[in-house]
């Protein structure tokens, strides 16, 4: 009788946690109803939610299939695989994103003009100092940018309202919600990307996942998605970093750090169009973005032919130009030339979400005169 009882208890027991267990399925199987909003009501919202103060916990998955590329292993890594975090934003410049991994978390926090990252593995807090008042900040990508949010709204605020075509999408239930779905489709042919949908709150447009598609693409290559989510009162001492204390280590970094990373940027001046695009920023001599909305690539001159050889060992398609040779390197939604000009150290990188075709034109204009 007593081993019967028991037998019925932890049955019991293991019915309760095969019904927990399924609630997030349960919930996603749930019909989605959301009140009918136009494309342009919806892109309104999820601009409007920028300043919503939430909190939540949302997973990054990217299948760029980029080559490892030497000190900038952390936008590799972001960029292939999946990226676990935790969301805590009080306002646009009050924030903190948690990256989870096995060996521990980095914090990165944002309260205005100071910012601050915490290696729990390191034990080391890094104040990240802001450039010089006058000078751009060029940093690298960082996990804090590709959450749902800040991906949506980057998304949108570089489309403007004349750089791409906006529809809607069926709803979806995304971290138990109903979410209203926006379909954004880039005008620009050069342009790798096929589409960006985008699911927010219908009341409040918080975006709860986003997807982004190559060109004929029937699965994303980056999808950003919440798993919980909801509105935070901030309190306490989530917005903190971790005080210096014995036995932590305590350094400082530029917000620049595009230039830390590559360490050996020359100083070749760029022109102002290339590949009939315009320069969209002249503040660096030798860093050029040039194009608008998605059709974005990125110029960079650096000294060395390191970058030859790694494209070269990374099966980069060989290329000659009038006065250089090169490689041609193509992951999905992005492409990469790497062409060194005859007899000289320069080495000019071409990345961004635009065709090959149209990098190929660049390296050709860059390389047309003899260095």
């Amino acid at each position: 009788m007593v081993r019967s009882q028991t037998q019925r208890r932890w049955a019991a027991v293991a019915l309760g946690v095969a019904v927990l267990c399924a609630l997030p399925v349960l919930a996603s199987a749930l019909p989605v109803d959301v009140p009918k909003l136009t494309a342009g009501q919806l892109r309104a919202r999820i601009l409007a939610s920028a300043s919503m103060s939430y909190s939540g916990y949302a997973e990054s998955n990217a299948t760029f299939g980029l080559p490892p590329l030497a000190g900038l292993n952390s936008v590799t890594s972001l960029l292939d695989g999946v990226t676990k975090m935790r969301v805590w934003q009080a306002a646009p410049q009050r924030w903190r994103v948690d990256v989870l991994t096995d060996a521990g978390e980095r914090d990165t926090y944002q309260l205005g003009a100071a910012g601050y990252e915490w290696n729990s593995g390191a034990q080391l807090l890094t104040e990240v100092v802001p450039a010089p008042r006058g000078l751009p900040t060029i940093r690298l990508p960082r996990a804090a940018d590709l959450t749902p949010t800040s991906l949506a709204q980057r998304v949108l605020s570089l489309v403007g309202t004349s750089a791409a075509r906006f529809g809607t999408l069926p709803p979806v239930r995304v971290a138990g919600q109903a979410a209203a779905g926006l379909r954004v489709t880039p005008t620009d042919p050069a342009s790798t990307i096929g589409a960006v949908d985008i699911w927010a709150q219908p009341s409040t447009g918080l975006p709860l996942m986003v997807e982004v598609y190559g060109r004929g693409a029937r699965t994303p290559a980056l999808q950003s998605q919440f798993f919980q989510v909801g509105p935070w009162t901030p309190a306490g001492t989530v917005l903190t970093p971790p005080p210096r204390v014995p036995g932590t280590g305590f350094t400082t970094a530029s917000a620049s750090n595009l230039h830390s990373a590559l360490h050996n940027l020359s100083f070749e001046l760029l022109p102002v169009t290339l590949a009939g695009r315009k320069r969209v920023s002249r503040q660096v001599t030798n860093v050029g973005v040039y194009g608008s909305g998605l059709a974005l690539f990125t110029v960079l001159a650096v000294r060395g032919g390191n970058f030859i050889a790694d494209a070269r060992s990374d099966g980069g398609t060989p290329y000659s130009f009038p006065h250089g040779t090169g490689y041609l390197l193509s992951a999905s939604l992005v492409n990469a030339v790497v062409v060194q000009e005859d007899g000289s150290a320069d080495t000019f990188l071409l990345a961004g979400t635009v065709s090959g075709k149209l990098l190929l034109q660049a390296a050709v204009e860059l390389t047309s005169s003899p260095p």
